[in-house]
């Protein structure tokens, strides 16, 4: 879930986050006892409905992770989520909206990997089929699309949900004072059927979930990643570095995350400029320029101007997985095709975190 443009990086005061904590621990306090997360180590992976969930899966190792989040639904302008057979809003790699078959055959075989599946929310581009979310969530709408919600999770036997609305949407959603008690009112649903709530975040000013959401989720999923982009951020810089993912991290826990709700993303992508493609995956970059590739996390010269792509290679990733479960609860993946063939990723993400622990 590649995230919304960021406008600026977010930082904290002492004092800032010491309200921050203040203002969230009671209610972290009242909902963490009920969570129903495993106090070991998350890998999340998100599976892209829009590029073919049955191809990503058969190529996938799907046991390595724990928690697979197939993306992306949104409810049509009456609330719905289905329409008969198929979904309201949700599409495949082909263009056309994915079907009851394909869809529970796809958590079939990610629950008989042993990964708990969840739905994923909105996106970072909100589809024309969607109905406009502030509509949506508005107190005399939410009902029906919470409603509809649950059928879903009940009618395919999902493990949760996960929100993943994003930027100005977010934002505005939030000002009109209907984001948190959409989020209340989901996990007060999920709990009583002993369902997981988890959300993504990303880590700049109007672009990250209320404090006062962040209790009812059992999973925070911080997306540290797209500094910079095809076209937004500093020329030169790194779309996903080591220091950004320690600060971000910082970032969460001071705003009230407890440790083992805060989950770390990192990409299995890159992007490139001057003379290279605008996108690449890591399959790619091995693919095309070997192993060395995969020794660094810039190909070519990094500059303002310079011909160069930005990525994670290995050793980055092992460092953020150790980050990610000594100052977290895991690490989360966008996305799970972008692996190389022989899964290197996120194997050797699992060996770190299982080492560190």
């Amino acid at each position: 879930m590649t995230m919304l443009i960021p406008n600026k990086r977010c930082g904290l005061t002492v004092m800032a986050a010491a309200l921050l904590l203040a203002g969230s621990a009671a209610q972290a306090q009242t909902f963490q006892a009920q969570s129903p997360v495993s106090s070991a180590p998350v890998t999340i992976g998100y599976i892209p409905a829009f590029k073919g969930m049955g191809p990503i899966m058969a190529q996938a190792d799907l046991t390595q992770y724990t928690h697979l989040n197939i993306s992306f639904v949104n409810p049509d302008a009456e609330g719905a989520v289905m329409r008969g057979d198929r979904f309201a809003c949700m599409a495949d790699d082909k263009g056309q909206a994915v079907t009851d078959a394909d869809f529970r055959a796809a958590v079939t075989q990610a629950q008989a990997a042993g990964a708990k599946v969840l739905v994923s929310l909105g996106g970072g581009h909100i589809p024309d089929c969607s109905g406009r979310w502030t509509e949506l969530l508005r107190p005399e709408n939410r009902s029906k699309v919470v409603q509809s919600l649950m059928a879903l999770v009940d009618q395919y036997g999902l493990d949760g949900l996960d929100v993943d609305l994003e930027g100005a949407l977010l934002t505005e959603i939030d000002v009109a004072g209907n984001y948190t008690p959409f989020i209340a009112d989901l996990s007060r649903e999920l709990r009583a059927r002993g369902k997981l709530l988890t959300c993504a975040t990303a880590s700049y000013e109007g672009g990250m979930i209320p404090v006062s959401s962040i209790a009812y989720f059992d999973l925070v999923n911080v997306m540290s990643y797209d500094a910079i982009g095809p076209s937004w951020g500093q020329a030169g810089d790194e779309h996903s570095s080591y220091a950004q993912a320690e600060a971000d991290m910082a970032l969460w826990r001071a705003r009230g995350v407890p440790q083992a709700k805060l989950v770390l993303g990192v990409p299995f992508y890159g992007y490139g400029y001057g003379q290279y493609r605008r996108n690449y995956r890591v399959r790619d970059l091995l693919a095309e320029y070997g192993e060395a590739a995969l020794n660094s996390d810039v190909w070519g010269q990094r500059c303002a101007g310079c011909d160069y792509i930005t990525y994670n290679g290995l050793e980055t990733l092992k460092r953020k997985a150790q980050l990610g479960v000594t100052q977290g609860g895991g690490i989360m993946v966008w996305e799970i095709s972008q692996d190389t063939d022989d899964h290197r990723l996120i194997r050797a993400l699992n060996t770190t975190m299982k080492g560190a622990e």
